[in-house]
């Protein structure tokens, strides 16, 4: 017994509090004094050695995580005076699983209402106060900005201007006033380039803190971006996953909603929301004129120039770049249609044809199941190994916790979800992939054994971690199966494997010398960095400052160290002064959309947005 008594865990239970919530209010209650004494070695010394704390803008004005006592002590020593941080509290009983302690959390700062998610665990050495609760992980992000808070639920517009005026506009009146102005007799603060899902959310943030902004595309209505693409395209991710902002689609919006849905419903979204949309609209050039602060942007809008002068310049291009068109020698002389697969128009045209698709990745799988399925002879040109998941697999055991009719069922909502996703450091995300991820071929097993009996080479990522962690790395290299991998493990799909060494009149030849007979040439293959964009729109110069866009240095393929710990230059500061970059999936664009919208209204405001730990450079795309 005594002997028991003098084991760790033993004076754990002897000296912490009792229950979860006592001993998450006193980690809280230490580490906000110890934070008011702006005594860091002391709230330093609250996390694990292997701590994490990840903020969204509330300390950093930046997305940045910082990892270990060293990190967390740097950012405190520069930020805790100016960030004032107070009021740190429960705001739901937290929960305790396998030696964690979980729970979420509100605070304020200097200048904002924020929210968090904290993780404590137990630690080996006790400390002189009796405490052993360390953090193992930490979110912080900021939610609101305080006096800028945006008028929705109990604070939102009346409406209907009651009284007598006689020089009252109606609702219609003032927009179109709006509307003629803005851009031309009146300057938006920020202007957006690219009016997808990205864009447009974004635009509704501005809209809702408001911030002058405007949202341009070439394109002439909104949602043509999808529109525009393959027949068959689909999302892949579930309804649950892809809200947008203020909007949520309704519960009987479909589970995979096809491209022209998804375009309509960007349409209307962008009416109802009031985003100031500008279509037909394409920016031909821009510089930044450092003396007086802003950007000079010339485009086109309906065909006449036009030159606008924001002060933010905000590239909603989604998350690629330009499409990466490989140059095969013999390219010029082919015969035939050749295109990149973001020009592909569906094969209705092409039945009676024979199309190789160069790629394995998702738009390849796509176009060759709906080439297929139009009775056309397809085959892909695998050249390296490609991740696939499928996708009932992956609703289940990736995303149902999370996101899905179960998980809210279980009181799970879309903001939760996506702090719940935030409040992993992508340091150790891999760690609660891989399991995922063995379940997931365990499960599937027939399926592989059939797809890599084909022929197709298959992978798990560098680690084993899947398709998320391959997403976030380098945003290619995956298929989520909705039926066109299943073609290709029964060979209904042709399957070839191997680099193109060139290309004839009428076929592709592989490096081993195999002749693909081709009356169509399909390039899925993949697209740049976004700061391609930049270097068209502004210059080389410009491009190379604020270096790739997208991946996490994680040394692995495609993801060049070395450790960046958040996505190049998303949603946060860059090198160049006023310049930003947004989008990704509709989850990313919905939830980072906030974080970028709080700091361009802080900087509208006049607010001081200090920015720690602005990214290095490494890569230049």
């Amino acid at each position: 017994m005594t002997e028991m008594l003098t084991r760790p865990e033993c004076r754990l239970q002897a000296t912490a509090p009792a229950t979860p919530q006592q001993r998450v209010d006193a980690w809280l209650a230490a580490f906000e004094a110890a934070l008011a004494d702006r005594d860091v070695e002391r709230a330093t010394g609250m996390f694990a050695v292997d701590g994490y704390w990840r903020d969204l803008v509330s300390f950093t004005w930046n997305l940045k995580t910082v990892e270990g006592r060293g990190q967390i002590a740097d950012m405190l020593t520069a930020r805790v005076d100016g960030t004032d941080p107070s009021g740190l509290r429960a705001a739901e009983t937290p929960e305790a699983d396998d030696g964690v302690l979980t729970a979420w959390i509100t605070f304020e700062t200097a200048t904002g209402r924020c929210e968090g998610h904290l993780r404590l665990r137990m630690d080996d050495a006790e400390d002189a106060d009796g405490t052993t609760d360390k953090a193992w992980t930490l979110l912080t992000t900021l939610q609101e900005l305080k006096g800028h808070e945006e008028n929705q639920g109990a604070s939102r517009p009346m409406g209907a201007k009651h009284g007598a005026d006689r020089n009252r506009l109606s609702w219609a009146e003032e927009k179109e006033i709006e509307e003629r102005e803005l851009g031309y007799s009146v300057q938006p603060y920020v202007l957006i380039v690219g009016g997808g899902q990205g864009g447009i959310a974004l635009g509704a943030r501005m809209r809702q803190l408001g911030v002058p902004a405007i949202v341009i595309d070439a394109h002439a209505r909104p949602g043509d971006q999808w529109r525009g693409r393959y027949k068959s395209l689909c999302l892949h991710d579930p309804v649950w996953y892809d809200h947008l902002p203020y909007l949520p689609f309704p519960s009987n919006w479909p589970v995979f909603a096809p491209k022209d849905k998804i375009g309509d419903w960007l349409e209307m979204y962008t009416k109802v929301m009031e985003v100031p949309y500008w279509s037909s609209t394409t920016a031909t050039s821009a510089r930044y004129d450092d003396e007086a602060g802003e950007w000079v942007v010339h485009v086109e809008r309906d065909g006449r120039p036009l030159t606008l002068r924001p002060r933010h310049l905000v590239m909603a291009t989604g998350m690629s770049g330009k499409p990466n068109v490989p140059q095969f020698p013999g390219a010029e002389r082919f015969r035939g249609d050749q295109h990149h697969s973001s020009l592909h128009p569906g094969p209705d045209q092409y039945a009676g044809k024979r199309v190789v698709v160069i790629g394995a990745n998702n738009s390849a799988h796509d176009i060759c199941g709906a080439l297929w399925e139009n009775d056309v002879d397809v085959t892909m040109v695998q050249r390296s190994s490609t991740h696939i998941v499928k996708s009932g697999s992956l609703m289940e055991l990736g995303l149902g916790d999370l996101y899905s009719e179960r998980a809210v069922a279980a009181g799970m909502t879309t903001h939760k979800a996506d702090l719940t996703f935030a409040s992993m450091p992508y340091h150790i995300m891999h760690e609660f992939q891989i399991p995922v991820y063995d379940k997931i071929r365990e499960r599937d097993a027939d399926f592989y054994a059939r797809l890599e009996k084909a022929g197709f080479a298959h992978d798990w990522g560098d680690d084993g971690s899947g398709l998320f962690m391959k997403y976030l790395r380098r945003g290619s290299g995956y298929y989520i199966d909705v039926g066109a991998a299943e073609l290709v493990a029964n060979g209904d799909i042709k399957l070839a494997r191997g680099g193109v060494r060139e290309i004839t009149e009428d076929s592709v030849i592989l490096d081993d010398g195999t002749e693909l007979p081709a009356d169509v040439i399909v390039y899925a293959t993949g697209y740049g960095s976004m700061n391609g964009w930049v270097a068209d729109l502004i210059d080389q110069d410009t491009a190379d400052k604020v270096g790739k866009v997208w991946g996490l240095g994680s040394d692995t393929t495609k993801d060049p160290g070395p450790w960046e710990g958040e996505q190049r230059n998303m949603w946060k500061p860059t090198r160049q002064e006023r310049l930003w970059f947004h989008g990704g999936n509709l989850h990313q664009s919905r939830h980072y959309s906030l974080y970028l919208a709080l700091q361009l209204k802080a900087r509208y405001e006049g607010i001081d947005t200090p920015v720690y730990g602005l990214q290095e450079v490494h890569h230049l795309g």
